[in-house]
């Protein structure tokens, strides 16, 4: 029986020649440092041999929370092989935020920074976790020290495509952050269609500037350049300048929208610099069609926006060349994030889960081979997010187009009721995003004792502007219905934003939740 390890799929894709250089990095003292495709072969044997060697029970979870470094993917490359699930969390949680997820998770094996092993390890152990290893961003700890005992062979263990290959847990903005079971065959066959969608070609060489503990940074990026036999130009930490430089030695760059603005601060994006460029994609969080915009002016590139979750990975794509099942549309357009992927189905349905027609505004529905086995222990709440035929409710709220475009209007736990009407903060936001004076805006919805809930608007001024917040609202009742129109707005220095660039909302609604109470 082929074993469906996605380990072995990515292992195959790797050169002939294993002594070319995999991925190209520094080290944090500076230091140039190069990764040939055999090092990620022997390391991860090594670390796959070391899980082995513990006896793990079968399906064990290997927690993660270090700094990114080349090791770290090493690491889930590692977990793959020995057929373990890989955990990946954020670098930012606390001790509570910890404490949840592995009593939660119950991980057999969790690694952590070598400063942060004092309280991790007293959470684990308290937790029946039996091993915990340390792992640093410069090449150090107890990890790569067990791991340097082990061979540097290692065959992947045997799995199935419906074995779980990782958890990753949702943000949790509502309620219990929620572990989403992703299988083998998930993460593969989106990896394998992403390569064909996006033109990958021989030669092809990756800017990795995202993080690891999140589907974009740990899956459609790293995966998509192994596949491909790709080169990384690996960046442990975002760097606006050192990312421009890269370019010139680079043809793909993924990013969220925030990366994308920071560059267009800098000078040295030019025409030239980008001009050994193929392709630069953005997802994560919606990206403004003014920075869509921006970048084409100054770069000469439209930027393919594309959108996905932590249960599905990617679901949709502005398309990377004509696109034969949408009569052959070849446009990347701004504000959209393209087509369903081949493989994807995906339908828009009312509150009362009937199909709604083209343009119409509805909860958007998805089915397909990257679709999750459903929530870490969570029966119920898995059963809850799937309609009895078998189809995921992503809980965004978009339309598609005539021409098949999908646009996302916004979460449907965004969504504001306000008298009885529906309102789309995302809206109401390309409206105050367009007013002389306003780079970026944020609807939220708080309680109000005559209309249930009303909007609450708060913007950041573009340098130098002083909008006026009462000139914006009155501004507004011009161009929009009433019931739309925020009751109060605020200028602020900066939106509360998360690792990935999205904006937390939930912190804004509980920041102005007593506003009219």
């Amino acid at each position: 029986m082929r074993s469906h390890n996605l380990f072995a799929a990515l292992r195959a894709a790797f050169p002939s020649d294993l002594d070319l250089v995999a991925v190209e990095t520094t080290a944090p003292d500076g230091t140039a440092l190069n990764y040939t495709w055999r090092d990620l072969d022997h390391a991860s044997a090594r670390m796959a041999n070391l899980l082995a060697s513990l006896a793990l029970p079968e399906g064990s979870r290997v927690a993660v929370q270090v700094e990114k470094s080349v090791e770290a993917m090493v690491l889930y490359l590692a977990t793959l092989r020995a057929g373990c699930v890989f955990l990946p969390l954020n670098t930012a949680y606390q001790s509570s935020e910890i404490e949840y997820f592995i009593g939660n998770a119950e991980p057999a094996v969790v690694v952590c920074t070598p400063g942060n092993f004092g309280w991790v390890s007293k959470i684990a152990f308290t937790a029946g976790t039996q091993h915990v290893f340390t792992l640093g961003d410069d090449r150090t700890g107890s990890l790569l020290e067990r791991a340097a005992h082990h061979a540097d062979q290692h065959q992947p263990v045997a799995r199935t495509a419906d074995d779980l290959a990782a958890i990753l847990y949702t943000s949790g903005t509502t309620g219990r952050s929620k572990g989403a079971m992703l299988t083998h065959g998930n993460l593969l066959s989106n990896a394998v269609m992403l390569k064909d969608y996006w033109g990958w070609v021989p030669g092809d060489v990756l800017i990795h500037a995202l993080p690891i503990f999140h589907v974009h940074g740990l899956f459609v990026a790293i995966h998509a350049a192994l596949l491909n036999g790709s080169k990384m130009i690996w960046l442990a930490k975002f760097e606006p300048k050192a990312a421009i430089s890269a370019m010139a030695r680079a043809t793909v760059f993924m990013g969220v929208p925030t990366l994308y603005v920071r560059m267009l601060a800098e000078p040295g994006l030019t025409r030239e610099a980008v001009q050994n460029m193929r392709l630069f994609i953005s997802g994560s969080a919606p990206l403004l069609i003014e920075t869509f915009t921006a970048w084409q002016q100054r770069t000469g590139h439209t930027i393919l926006e594309r959108y996905g979750m932590s249960e599905t990975i990617m679901l949709t794509s502005n398309p990377y060349a004509a696109d034969a099942r949408y009569g052959g549309q070849d446009e990347r357009r701004g504000a959209t994030v393209g087509f369903a992927l081949p493989g994807v189905g995906l339908r828009v349905v009312s509150d009362a889960n009937q199909p709604l027609p083209v343009g119409e505004i509805g909860n958007i529905q998805v089915q397909g081979p990257n679709v999750f086995k459903g929530y870490w222990r969570m029966p119920e709440k898995t059963a809850e997010e799937f309609t009895p035929d078998g189809w995921f409710k992503t809980g965004d709220v978009g339309l598609v187009d005539a021409r098949g475009y999908v646009s996302i209007v916004g979460r449907s736990k965004d969504l504001i009721i306000s008298g009885g009407y529906n309102v789309y903060p995302a809206e109401v936001e390309a409206a105050i995003n367009e007013l002389p004076g306003v780079a970026e805006s944020a609807v939220v919805g708080v309680p109000h004792p005559d209309f249930g809930e009303v909007g609450v608007a708060v913007l950041v001024a573009r340098p130098g502007a002083q909008p006026d917040a009462e000139a914006i609202v009155a501004q507004l009742k011009i161009q929009l219905a009433n019931f739309k129109i925020p009751k109060r707005c605020f200028v602020v220095a900066e939106l509360p934003r998360n690792t990935m660039g999205k904006v937390q909302k939930n912190l804004l609604r509980a920041q102005y939740q007593s506003l009219f109470a």
